[in-house]
């Protein structure tokens, strides 16, 4: 994962979007990873995932209360 502090992704937003577009990119204030940028097809494929899960999850907690 490409690491930018917030200073650089300010000044070269461009860039930033465009390294964000091939793999997430950490922004860090002060030393510290505060946001993690990526692009609308990974968000959307994570969001999925993430979906996915809870639904998993819920039929799981279901079967068990109809047991």
């Amino acid at each position: 994962m490409k690491t930018m502090s917030a200073r650089e992704a300010k000044n070269g937003f461009g860039l930033m979007i465009d390294t964000a577009r091939a793999a997430p990119v950490l922004i860090e204030k002060h030393g510290r990873g505060v946001v993690v940028v990526v692009s609308v097809e990974e968000y959307e494929r994570l969001s999925l995932a993430a979906n996915v899960a809870r639904g998993s999850k819920r039929a799981g907690e279901a079967s068990k209360s109809g047991e």
